[in-house]
């Protein structure tokens, strides 16, 4: 089971990790390098100066996916669509779309409630209308709760068209619903093997709802502190201090349970994404290639003594 780590830049409160983007190219080619297969790109100055940024990024590395964070209503559909489209042209197919869910901030806000649901409902006819203006050969019309499109079209589309990846999160009923049917990976929350199994299961039962249950993949944020491992979320995380080797067993029960990637955050400097490169992704990659090998039935990891003395 191959496992791809994904480097999240902090975001701190003096500056980004792309203010000086000559720097940001240094350490954009040590992550390539490193063994990092992707990288965030969700800048506290909102989403245009996120696609400057991803676009920069693309023309910048050879390899090096960009997971562009996005949200639904800053822009209209069409032209994101067109926009977007035009990225994943630029890096010859390299570009992912993460969407997060945030507050309605329409001009008739007011008018009506805005709650959750409202916010994924928008986000879900946003998808569906991204999706039908990379797929269509000719203009439509379209006319929905939150969205009114006439003679819609993208006449360039990107090299994946439709099957752009579109990456969701979320633990309520009604996000899961939404990501069952958009999501190609499901950012997980931070919690223990078992609090992360039930949040997988969940997302799959959602997906299986549209026939998608086996095309999802799943993803975990992991948060590296000077002190050691956590998870994202504090109050229920996994924590283990110690050195690269030891976050690298701290990961392997998150492995075992079917998590392709690790979205991996708090390693900004150049010696430690190289640190975490050559000892915590090479020490991941060949542990789980030798358990596979040993134990090449599908599954079989979750339950293979290795994988429980990692867990315990």
């Amino acid at each position: 089971m191959p496992i791809e780590f994904t480097h999240v830049p902090d975001k701190p409160a003096n500056g980004s990790f792309f203010y000086d983007f000559a720097e940001t190219a240094t350490k954009l080619s040590l992550i390539e390098d490193s063994g990092f297969r992707k990288l965030v790109v969700d800048d506290p100055a909102g989403l245009l100066t996120n696609m400057d940024i991803a676009a920069q990024t693309l023309d910048r590395t050879g390899s090096l996916e960009v997971v562009l964070t996005h949200w639904a209503g800053v822009i209209e559909p069409t032209v994101a669509a067109g926009q977007l489209a035009a990225l994943d042209r630029r890096g010859g197919g390299r570009l992912s779309l993460r969407m997060l869910s945030e507050p309605l901030e329409d001009s008739d806000a007011e008018a009506r409630p805005v709650g959750h649901s409202v916010v994924w409902q928008r986000i879900d006819e946003y998808l569906v209308l991204l999706k039908r203006l990379w797929s269509n050969d000719r203009p439509f019309d379209h006319e929905g709760a939150f969205y009114s499109v006439r003679d819609g079209f993208v006449p360039r589309k990107g090299p994946h068209g439709a099957d752009l990846v579109i990456r969701l999160g979320g633990q309520s009923g009604t996000a899961l619903k939404v990501a069952g049917k958009h999501a190609d990976v499901f950012e997980l929350a931070a919690g223990s093997p078992d609090e992360v199994r039930q949040l997988m299961e969940r997302a799959r039962s959602a997906a299986a709802e549209h026939g998608r249950g086996g095309r999802l993949r799943f993803a975990l944020p992991v948060r590296i502190r000077p002190d050691g491992w956590t998870g994202a979320s504090d109050h229920k995380a996994v924590e283990i201090a110690g050195p690269p080797a030891r976050l690298a067993l701290a990961l392997l029960p998150y492995a075992a349970l079917g998590v392709e990637e690790f979205m991996i955050g708090g390693i900004d400097r150049l010696g430690e994404i190289a640190r975490i490169g050559r000892e915590t992704i090479a020490l991941v990659a060949n542990s789980l290639a030798r358990r596979e090998a040993e134990v090449p039935q599908p599954g079989a990891l979750a339950s293979h003594p290795f994988a429980q003395h990692c867990a315990s």
